[in-house]
Order: structure tokens, then C-alpha cells, then sequence
């Protein structure tokens, strides 16, 4: 028997997803007054299911139990998913899709969502990347510009905490900063050396992870995996900082074991979302005067299509996109010895060598867009030295200052990837899924060629040796920075939403994840994700509001 899970009155606004993107929508729009209903497909938890101070021997297979592989074949390719947190992952018997080529979909249905386990760089977008047809004549300008989303970059990182270094570079603008963490001896030696012969930068990492208390939160204590969870929440997850902001308000209703299946259509308007209670599999529906699809990429474009709307221009589903990386350089410093104390120690981030390729020039090597590199440089140690008591001390005491750099590089907006429904297959809740149509081209490829080249190029610069290059480019979709399918634009022919990720069909529908991107940078992307949705959300409240009825 259907419920409708709503007050009196229908709420002023449903937000579906609890992540980056959906904490930040209830949190703003439950501050300005509107009564928000936010609902996740997974379950809730609290901190006491974290577990990032809990040890190997602590847990039954040692942190890879077989269970993983077998329920999540495709999630457990992912170094965050282990014993510890493999339920904050989705099933993928439960929750399948069809791919015609490779494609690894990581998904996380639980309150946070993939904010839990999230590698937390945090990077702004310059024009070269909003405006990057214009650039190089390929694709499609954002309807926004950099100088457009300054204030909500900035409204994000003064609540969020970005711990990182000023530089002063136009193509990767500086954000505002919490003290960066310490760059090891290896890292500042390629520093000097990277500038020095080829006039590029080294910084360290951009995170979302304290490095002094703000807020109520403490600073990071470099405790270890972070994708574990953070008992002392000094790195940026929705539940316990968004989210619970919204609560504080009393005008948030919270509903977890929700999946949506569609939007529920009245007048050629949405009013409310269809879902499934995830245990009972009872059907509901919850009603509202807005909808903000904020499920991430792909399942609020699933969520479009299963409804039949928001897709006149036929761009629904198509321009998916993900950054192509697994591929670099390593190499080993002779001329540091390497010591069990060197450090830091477990520092919850690495160095960032910031996009070079074309930032004046259009074209290089036969390929436009760039790439930027994440890496490090520490000493490691061999636990399976040979050897038996102080024998074996002293061999794993022997080891090797180890130094690498990864490429995260550019995917190109094109039709031919794309995603459909696939009408013949359903998860388990009986909501048809996704068909998944997704490939490298061959401006990708060269890419990420030419980023192998230039990172051993820079190691061996740095004095290291046995350089190599290394790495198989990664499967689309394994980065986990999937973007497009539903872009914005303003013109309603070409685009699904317009510059402020209002539905151009369904005027209360807002798509404010990462589903509305024009071009994918070579940035992490959540922390633009957030600030898209800061400023989508105040248009709703100033704006929009004034339109409802």
C-alpha cells in the first residue's frame, strides 16, 4: 500500500542524495527558512561505526574478507572498500548495472555517501577549464565563469577547511587556506628541481582535512585511513557538519532506507519523489514544491530517465566523463637515506604538480586539455625482509626513499558516451538500471602518454634513479569523478539545465551535482560540486522562491 511520508502541507523542498552535494542543499536552504526533506537510499550511522583506529588483527579475515569479493566484485576494486566499511558500499548483486565496455561504477548508499570515503582534494576550476572552448575551440563554454563562483568557492572553503599553499597560478586558482601540511625532504627536493629546469610548480595537496580546530572540530592527528571514517571529524563529511547544521535548524526531516525511483510528475511539475523503503520494500512517496537531485552523477540522471522527463534536447544521459589516470613515474632518491622516523608519518595527503599542458598554447603533442599530478615522496621499508629477530630488525631497518608521481588528466565531453536505461534488467528493489556506454578517445590516451613521460622526465630531474613509467590507464568510472549527463547550458535545445541547474523542462527541478557539468578539468571536482550547489541553492531561496506558489 503506498504512504505519503509528508506534513499537512507539502515540504518546501526535497533534496535526494545526503553527500558533498546534498548536506550542503539542506543546510542552506533549511537556514533561509524552507522545510527540507532529505532522503538517502542507505542506512544512517553514527561514529561508532568508524573505523579508522581499528587494527588489522582486529577484524576477522585481517581487512579483506572473502564476503567482499563476492557481494562487491566491482566495489571491492576500490582501495577504500575492505572489510571494515564494505556496507557503507552498495551491493552490486543488489544494485547491478550493464556495461558495453568496461566501466567501474563505485557507489556508496549510506548517510554521507561517498563524503565518508572521499579522497577530500579539494581544487577550484579557473576559466581555462569553464571556458574551455573558447580555449581551444573543442566542445561547449559553462555558462558561468570563474569570477561567477569566487564567492561560493569561498562560502564552501571557510566552513569546509582547506588545508594547502597560495601559489598564485591563473589555471589552478588559490582557495582559502587553512596552514598546509609539511612536504618531506624527498618532495621539496623535487620542488626546487621541477621549478628550477622546467619552470613548474610543486605544492602540497589541497584537502578538506584540518590542520588547525574550526567549527567544533579538532585538527587532523594523522591517525591513518581516513576512508575508514574520522571519530574527531577533521576531515569534511556531510553527516556531521552539513547535515547536522540543517537538524540544528528543526526544519529538516531526515529519511534514510529511501530509494528513489522517480519523480512524481502533477501539471508538468514535479511534486514530490516516488521511493522504496530499502528494508520493507513497502512503496512511498514524499511531496515538496522543489526537487534537488543531488544522488551524484549518474543516479540522478537514472532518476531523470526512470521518470520520462528533463530530456527535450535529447542531451540526458549523454557526455559522461571521468578523469583517466593509474598511470605515471617512480623512481628511488639515493641521496636521502632512508629512516623509519622520516616523515611526516601517515599524512592524510601527498604533493600536487598543477596542470601545465596548454594553459597558453591550444594544442601540444597533438592533443588539447591538460593533466595535473598527485604523488609523494617518503621511505618505505619491507616487512618481508628474510631474516629472524635481530637479524630481521636490522633488514627492515634497510630502505628505500621512494619517490612517484600519478597522472589525473582530462576526459573530453563527447555524445558517444553516454548511458541509457536498460529496461530489460532491475536492482532489487524492481527500478530498472543503468546501460553504461563509455570509452577513452584518443585525445585521452595521448594525455596520459605524455604525463607518463613528463613525470619521469621531472623525477629523474630531482636526482632519483631507476626511474620508470608505470601504470595501465584506468577503466572510465574507477577515478570516481564521473561528471556530464544532464549539462547546463542556456540554450534548452542543447543543454538540461540552465546556468543555475534549474531543469529547463520541469522548472522545479534543480540537478546540482556533478550531472550538470559542461567539461571535466583535470581537478578533483567535489569541491566546485559544492560550490555549484551553494550557489544554485541561494538562487532558490532569493530567486526562485519568490516564484512559488
Amino acid at each position: 500500500m503506498l504512504q505519503i511520508v509528508a506534513p499537512k502541507d507539502p515540504f518546501d523542498a526535497i533534496v535526494v542524495g545526503s553527500g558533498a552535494t546534498g548536506g550542503w542543499a539542506a543546510k542552506r536552504l533549511t537556514e533561509a527558512g524552507m522545510r527540507v526533506c532529505l532522503l538517502e537510499a542507505g542506512k544512517k550511522i553514527t561514529p561508532k561505526d568508524f573505523t579508522e583506529h581499528k587494527q588489522s588483527w582486529q577484524v576477522p579475515f585481517l581487512g579483506y574478507s572473502p564476503t567482499v569479493k563476492k557481494d562487491r566484485p566491482i566495489q571491492g576494486l576500490c582501495y577504500a572498500c575492505r572489510e571494515y566499511n564494505s556496507d557503507w558500499f552498495v551491493n552490486d548483486r543488489e544494485n547491478p548495472y550493464t556495461q558495453s565496455k568496461p566501466f567501474h561504477w563505485i557507489r556508496q548508499r549510506v548517510l554521507g555517501g561517498r563524503s565518508l570515503s572521499w579522497g577530500r582534494q579539494s581544487y577550484r576550476m579557473s576559466d581555462l577549464d569553464f571556458k574551455a572552448a573558447s580555449h581551444d575551440g573543442y566542445g561547449d563554454d559553462w555558462p558561468i565563469s570563474y569570477d561567477e563562483m569566487v564567492p561560493y568557492y569561498e562560502i564552501v572553503e571557510r566552513y569546509v577547511g582547506i588545508s594547502g599553499q597560495a601559489e598564485g597560478l591563473p589555471q589552478l586558482p588559490d582557495s582559502i587556506f587553512q596552514p598546509p601540511m609539511e612536504m618531506t625532504c624527498g618532495e621539496e627536493i623535487l620542488k626546487a628541481a621541477v621549478k628550477k629546469n622546467f619552470g613548474r610548480t610543486v605544492t602540497i595537496g589541497r584537502v578538506a582535512i584540518l590542520t588547525k580546530a574550526h567549527n567544533g572540530r579538532a585538527a587532523c592527528h594523522y591517525c591513518g585511513p581516513c576512508e575508514q571514517g574520522c571519530s574527531t571529524f577533521s576531515y569534511f563529511s556531510s553527516p556531521w557538519t552539513t547535515i547536522a547544521d540543517a537538524a540544528k535548524t528543526g526544519r529538516l526531516t531526515l529519511q534514510t532506507d529511501a530509494v528513489a525511483s522517480h519523480v512524481v510528475m502533477k501539471d508538468g511539475k514535479a511534486a514530490g519523489i516516488a521511493y522504496i523503503d530499502r528494508l520493507t520494500r513497502e512503496p512511498r512517496e514524499v511531496r515538496a514544491k522543489i526537487v534537488l537531485l543531488c544522488a551524484s552523477t549518474l543516479e540522478s540522471t537514472r532518476l531523470l530517465m526512470n521518470s520520462g522527463i528533463c530530456n527535450s534536447s535529447d542531451a540526458l544521459g549523454k557526455h559522461v566523463m571521468d578523469h583517466i589516470y593509474e598511470g605515471g613515474a617512480h623512481g628511488v632518491m639515493p641521496q636521502i637515506e632512508a629512516k623509519p622516523w622520516a616523515g611526516p608519518p601517515r599524512r592524510p595527503n601527498g604533493i600536487y604538480l598543477p596542470r601545465f599542458r596548454n594553459v597558453r598554447e591550444k594544442s601540444t603533442n597533438g592533443f588539447i586539455r591538460g593533466y595535473g599530478y598527485q604523488g609523494g615522496s617518503s621511505p618505505q621499508f619491507s616487512t618481508d625482509a628474510p631474516g629472524f629477530g635481530a637479524s630481521y630488525k636490522k633488514a627492515v631497518r634497510v630502505g628505500l626513499w621512494r619517490i612517484n608521481l600519478g597522472v589525473w588528466a582530462e576526459c573530453l565531453a563527447r555524445k558517444e558516451n553516454y548511458v541509457e536505461i536498460d529496461r530489460d534488467r532491475v536492482d532489487a528493489w524492481g527500478i530498472p538500471v543503468l546501460k553504461v556506454h563509455a570509452d577513452w578517445s584518443d585525445n585521452e590516451k595521448k594525455l596520459w602518454e605524455d604525463a607518463r613521460e613528463q613525470a619521469a622526465e621531472m623525477i629523474e630531474s630531482a636526482g632519483a634513479k631507476d626511474v620508470q613509467k608505470a601504470g595501465r590507464h584506468s577503466v572510465p568510472g574507477f577515478c570516481i569523478h564521473e561528471v556530464g549527463t544532464a549539462r547546463m547550458g542556456n540554450d534548452a535545445a542543447t543543454s538540461v539545465v540552465n546556468k543555475y541547474c534549474q531543469a529547463h523542462d520541469v522548472p522545479n527541478i534543480f540537478v546540482t551535482d556533478g550531472a550538470c557539468w559542461v567539461s571535466s578539468g583535470c581537478q578533483n571536482p567535489t569541491l566546485t560540486m559544492m560550490a555549484i550547489t551553494v550557489r544554485a541553492c541561494d538562487y532558490i531561496t532569493h530567486e526562485y522562491a519568490k516564484q512559488i506558489v
